[in-house]
């Protein structure tokens, strides 16, 4: 059954009131607008901060999806024409998944939105750990977004999840990748690549630089798989949110 704005009727799914920010702002962002530098989501100490993001990318970040493959709805979700500032704000020892569910109540709310989930069987690259074994190292203590680097090509930082990772790499490849490693926590990751051939939509038979990289580098290993996944499916949602 679809769910529309506060998550039919203002209820969680136990059945309890709908968490809701103690304080928000959604404004759309006029086009053109010249040059622009997305945040595609933040949330640090309750507050949860997204800037010049498409509807699918909020929509991404509200449900902790790495890709677009497993959302279906109208195609102006995902067009850079409709962007979107959100800043929302809760106690500041609200939990990450809270965090997630008031901006899945926030979007509803705000953008009229009514949604249902399925099952599709679909396409992916699952992540795992190569048999030759892993070869990154956990993030050290203390480690700092300080000589980070995530382009095409070239993947660094010294504090990264395999969720992270798994998003990264599921934007560079086009192609929906999730993780099935197991690896919990954070890690260290220094990954380097040939940018040519880097987007192959398909595995071919000689694997693209970017999967002999993984495994080389990093001990993991991207294997091509299909099954059932859940895809979040948008029935309707109007283009410009209401309220401030």
């Amino acid at each position: 059954m679809p769910f529309s704005a506060g998550l039919a009727g203002g209820q969680s799914p136990d059945g309890g009131a709908a968490p809701r920010f103690d304080a928000a702002s959604v404004k759309a962002v006029p086009y053109p607008a010249g040059e622009f530098r997305a945040v595609l989501g933040t949330a640090l100490h309750g507050e949860v901060t997204l800037t010049d993001a498409t509807m699918i990318e909020c929509l991404r970040f509200a449900f902790g999806i790495n890709n677009n493959f497993q959302f279906a709805g109208p195609d102006w979700i995902q067009s850079r024409e409709y962007r979107f500032n959100i800043a929302a704000k809760a106690p500041a020892d609200t939990s990450g998944a809270q965090l997630r569910l008031m901006l899945q109540n926030l979007l509803a709310e705000r953008f009229r939105m009514a949604l249902h989930h399925e099952q599709r069987d679909l396409s992916f690259l699952a992540l795992v750990v190569a048999k030759e074994g892993l070869k990154m190292q956990a993030a050290k203590d203390g480690s700092d977004a300080s000589g980070n680097a995530q382009i095409m090509g070239k993947i660094f930082s010294n504090s990264m999840s395999m969720t992270q990772l798994t998003g990264l790499l599921s934007w560079f490849l086009g192609q929906s990748v999730l993780d099935m490693t197991g690896l919990q926590g954070w890690f260290d990751v220094k990954l380097e690549w040939p940018v040519e051939d880097a987007q192959a939509p398909v595995v071919p038979l000689a694997a693209p630089p970017i999967f002999t990289a993984l495994r080389e580098q990093l001990g993991l290993a991207l294997e091509p798989r299909q099954g059932p996944l859940e895809v979040i499916v948008i029935d309707h949602a109007e283009k410009t949110p209401i309220g401030h």
